[in-house]
């Protein structure tokens, strides 16, 4: 075997994701990694790259796995070794690609990270007083739970897509997707009071964005983290708290409510519903624990 035509193949691989794929440096860093184990298998078996077959790919993802490597490391290695053998093939390198036939290691689930009812109405209420920004943050916090809103999706609210007369918004989501959404009393009136009391005196004649900065400008991704943190601390809830955790919270308290799935689905701007079903898994565990918690026998 001639390592040194392999290694040349390698790198010019790892040249080709870096120039033609737009690469991150970390991800070239782990293909570069992951292929260097691959190269030191392959030369223990004694076959070159372009004699590579399915059984080869498996005694190494057999072998990743003695070394006590999870799931996901081994998908990780086995993505980078997919896309060396796809690019040889596609270069005439070589003849096939062993990894065509090999599953990708099954995950486990990581389930969304929520909050308990009593410690979103906590939050919710965190940004006390008349302070325009404290008035600003508490419609905003109290619209992306209602309305199970991505953070995107709120920062980037334009006064047309708000019909608060009505009870619902307009979200546009991943592919600009719009779905029409109700929002709850509490939080149009809160909306409201900002749009009447705060916003007219930060808004420039042509600016359309809802959530605003005392500077007139659409307030950032970055800002509102920043703000879900502060009150996240003020309302005394100790866990690091993301904004993202809201919409999580919104979903799994509709199905602990005896919600239709596909109704949250439909809410959330999910195309799969199996996306939408990991939130039954997280009231399965919710009510597990309540039962341990609370009943007499659990």
């Amino acid at each position: 075997m001639d390592l040194a035509a392999t290694d040349r193949a390698v790198d010019a691989f790892l040249a080709h994701m870096r120039v033609e794929k737009a690469a991150s440096p970390h991800t070239i860093e782990g293909y570069a990694r992951d292929l260097a184990r691959w190269r030191d298998h392959l030369a223990e078996e004694e076959v070159s790259l372009a004699q590579a077959e399915l059984m080869h790919v498996a005694g190494f993802l057999v072998e990743l796995a003695r070394e006590g490597l999870g799931a996901r490391s081994q998908a990780r290695a086995l993505s980078a070794i997919r896309g060396l053998h796809g690019w040889l093939v596609r270069e005439r390198l070589a003849p096939a690609d062993p990894t065509e036939l090999v599953d990708r290691p099954k995950l486990a689930k990581r389930l969304p990270k929520v909050l308990s009812v009593h410690e979103v109405k906590r939050l919710l209420e965190a940004p006390e007083g008349d302070k325009k920004n404290r008035v600003r943050d508490r419609a905003m916090l109290h619209v992306m739970y209602a309305a199970g809103l991505r953070v995107s999706e709120l920062v980037g609210l334009d006064l047309n897509d708000l019909n608060l007369e009505a009870g619902f918004l307009s979200a546009f989501g991943k592919g600009r997707k719009r779905r029409i959404v109700p929002i709850g009393e509490v939080a149009r009136q809160r909306t409201e009071r900002y749009l009447n009391e705060v916003r007219p005196q930060w808004a420039g004649p042509a600016t359309r964005e809802v959530f605003l900065t005392s500077r007139g400008g659409p307030l950032t991704r970055q800002a509102f983290w920043k703000n879900v943190k502060k009150y996240a601390a003020e309302a005394g809830i100790t866990k690091t708290v993301y904004p993202h955790e809201l919409r999580h919270s919104f979903a799994t308290h509709l199905l602990l409510g005896g919600a239709d799935l596909r109704v949250v689905q439909t809410l959330l701007g999910h195309t799969d519903i199996a996306t939408t079903q990991v939130y039954t898994h997280v009231t399965g565990e919710r009510l597990r624990d309540l039962m341990e918690r609370h009943h007499p026998r659990g």
